[in-house]
């Protein structure tokens, strides 16, 4: 008892926020996807990385360019008394000019790097592939998420009729039991069943509720949504699949995971090929050019400046840097290796999930398709059972059964039709695509 005191407590509060506050406002299926690609953290965070990638393609080709800067300084000596010099004779004190000033400009470019530079940028490119393969992987993640939490809010709704729909044959049923106990045509045992059937109804109506505001809350974060939002009511989508399993398994070998896999395998090829230029030399032009001078102040006239210049070309071969190219080498290779082994799985996990999916989805239509007719049936018995007992053909026990029996029908088939959706819905995930 008190549990069920403290689930209706917990219920009415979360009920009465719910009605109590602003009405949500109703997400079409469509609204809520459109929400998640954009507001989802992963999604945000994905594509962050693939800007990062993209900038590090734009890095990779800078390295071809040469690289330029310019200078310029003015500085004051202060406390010098001057400099010495003989005139006719006499010692003569000349004071130094207080203000030096300078302008350089110089640039390099590397001429030949053991084309390291052109596997840095394919491994960029791969690398940017990655991370818009991951990008789409993660709104397909938050689009799936969405599609959970909208049709968690479907389910949560289609549980509250159901319980509405229970509490009202129980309160039909107690108006029997009470009537057939005054007549004297049943025992006071009747009427007492009947009311622990009402109240089991009651709290089975505030659990709904509860589930109801929860899933809303759920949808809400899924969508990034900071105003209350609910699904639509009857919006959803088909649960039919619209390709064959030939179709589906031809489209899973393309799937993001799979092909995020396969450009990690490719930058890590990248990477090893780059290893390779650290055993062949290098070769680097630069040009220097600067100007010095000194004045009374610190404004300087560049015409009135000393200038030296040079121009350098130089090679480097390095010889032995205490294995550290071969342990450049080897980590390189074992990267190789781990890609690969990654691609082989993540392509097996794409297929093994894509058979629990459609397993998982078959199954789900079929019990559907059986919880539909299940009902129907269990609605028909509750009738006559009801009617039996108005007649007293039947006892309260027989008709509490079948009652029993009808909420756990339509419980099972609101499940079995949730369960489809969602299965459909990871299917999509999967594959990257809507069906």
């Amino acid at each position: 008892m008190r549990n069920a005191s403290r689930t209706l407590v917990i219920a009415t509060i979360a009920f009465g926020a719910r009605t109590a506050g602003a009405e949500p406002r109703a997400l079409t299926l469509s609204e809520a996807v459109a929400m998640a690609g954009r507001n989802a953290v992963s999604v945000v965070r994905a594509e962050g990385a693939s800007r990062n990638a993209a900038a590090g393609v734009r890095s990779a080709l800078g390295a071809f360019l040469p690289a330029f800067s310019v200078s310029a300084s003015s500085n004051r000596q202060i406390g010098q008394t001057g400099t010495t010099r003989v005139e006719n004779g006499q010692v003569v004190i000349v004071p130094r000019d207080p203000w030096s000033s300078s302008l350089g400009a110089s640039a390099s470019v590397a001429l030949f790097d053991g084309g390291g530079r052109f596997f840095d940028l394919s491994q960029a490119r791969a690398s940017r592939v990655s991370a818009d393969v991951d990008a789409d992987a993660a709104r397909w993640q938050a689009v799936l998420s969405a599609k959970q939490a909208f049709f968690d809010v479907l389910a949560a709704g289609e549980m509250q009729v159901a319980a509405s729909a229970q509490l009202e044959q129980a309160d039909r049923q107690r108006v029997v039991a009470i009537a057939r106990t005054r007549a004297k045509a049943a025992t006071r045992s009747d009427s007492l069943r009947a009311e622990i059937q009402v109240r089991a109804a009651r709290l089975a109506v505030l659990e709904a509720s509860t589930a109801l505001a929860s899933a809303d809350a759920a949808l809400a974060r899924a969508v990034g949504s900071l105003e209350p939002v609910t699904a639509a009511p009857g919006d959803t989508t088909d649960p039919a699949l619209t390709l064959d399993d030939a179709a589906l398994a031809a489209l899973v070998e393309e799937a993001p995971s799979v092909l995020g896999a396969r450009a990690n395998l490719e930058a890590a090829r990248q990477a090893r090929r780059g290893a390779w230029s650290s055993y062949l030399p290098s070769v680097t032009a630069s040009w220097s050019r600067s100007g010095t001078g000194s004045g009374g102040g610190p404004a300087w006239d560049p015409d009135q400046l000393d200038y030296s210049g040079a121009w350098r070309l130089s090679l480097n071969l390095p010889v032995f840097n205490q294995f550290q190219r071969e342990s450049q080498m080897t980590a390189a290779q074992v990267a190789v290796e781990n890609a690969g082994a990654e691609l082989r799985d993540a392509t097996l996990a794409a297929r093994q999930s894509l058979t629990d999916g459609l397993g998982g989805y078959r199954a789900a239509a079929q019990r559907a398709s059986s919880q539909v007719a299940t009902v129907d049936a269990a609605e028909e018995d509750l009738r006559m059972q009801s009617q039996r007992y108005s007649l007293g053909g039947s006892t309260l026990l027989d008709v509490l059964a079948s009652q029993t029996q009808l909420d756990q029908a339509r419980r099972d088939l609101i499940r079995a039709r949730y369960d489809q959706r969602i299965a459909k819905a990871q299917i999509e995930a999967l594959i990257g695509r809507e069906l």
